[in-house]
């Protein structure tokens, strides 16, 4: 539940912010819930029309994996057509949007077993920061449902508000794992401490949204350098690969982006610095 605080009565603490955090939000307060939820559905948007591109060729894939026949494997491939176009419209236009990212949550664990992610620990974390950045959309559902209530005063937010958004940030700093190097390049050294501290201050909510900004900014450059599957032909396989890591990449950078605009919960050290 947003607070009913006055600015009088909020503590001197929750005011300060840097000066280039404060302007970016000034600046995108009204615009970055919708870019966010946009970016963060991206990558469900791009597989479910995927899915009706392909059909054919997810069909056989699904029936030569699982030996379930053409019947089951059509179905699962409409049925991820359906869930994930069907989700992805709900969230933009902010209609039963908890129910959405329900469906969406269980279209991540059906695919999560269809396509054998569960043995593939790059693919897995990757899955489960595109759940953490659901749990932050759940979190700001949560936050529209109750603002109804924004002129009753109240000192804490729900609790499964604040734990949904704990669980978002941890989620979503898993995938910063997946773009680790380990090799001895100086670049590839810094940029693993830099990356490592960052992913550490949004985990534990510490200049949460200056860390989940960095981040954004960051993870969108190495995006575009290294997965920019417009530059590859359409007929060579390394397009697809290229293009499922831009879009899941891109949806991650959505649920940083709601971080930013919805600050670190409760539960962080920011909160509590407040109380101090």
């Amino acid at each position: 539940m947003r607070r009913a605080w006055s600015s009088s009565q909020v503590p001197q603490s929750a005011l300060r912010g840097t000066g280039a955090e404060s302007s970016f939000l000034r600046v995108t307060k009204q615009y970055l819930p919708h870019v966010a939820r946009l970016c963060l559905i991206s990558t469900f948007l791009e597989d479910g029309i995927r899915m009706w591109f392909q059909w054919s060729e997810q069909r056989d894939y699904i029936d030569t994996t699982w030996s379930c026949g053409y019947l089951l494997a059509s179905s699962f491939v409409f049925l991820n057509l359906l869930g994930q176009l069907t989700g992805c419209v709900l969230v933009l236009s902010r209609n039963f949007v908890q129910y959405a990212c329900f469906g969406l949550f269980g279209i991540i664990a059906l695919q999560t077993i269809a396509y054998s992610i569960l043995w593939d620990l790059k693919f897995l974390m990757r899955n489960l920061a595109l759940g953490g950045g659901l749990l932050l959309l759940l979190a700001e559902s949560r936050s529209e449902g109750k603002s109804m209530f924004a002129g009753v005063p109240t000192m804490r937010e729900s609790s499964p508000k604040q734990y949904m958004q704990l669980g978002g940030r941890v989620l979503l700093v898993l995938m910063f794992m997946t773009l680790l190097h380990f090799d001895a390049s100086f670049f590839s050294i810094i940029q693993n401490i830099v990356g490592t501290a960052l992913m550490i201050l949004v985990a534990v909510g510490f200049k949460t949204k200056l860390a989940a900004l960095t981040l954004v900014v960051w993870l969108f450059a190495i995006n575009v350098y290294f997965n920019a599957f417009w530059t590859i032909p359409v007929y060579k396989p390394m397009h697809d690969f290229l293009k499922y890591d831009f879009f899941q990449t891109m949806s991650v950078i959505g649920g940083l982006l709601l971080v930013v605009a919805l600050g670190p919960g409760g539960v962080s050290m920011d909160e509590k610095k407040k109380e101090w």
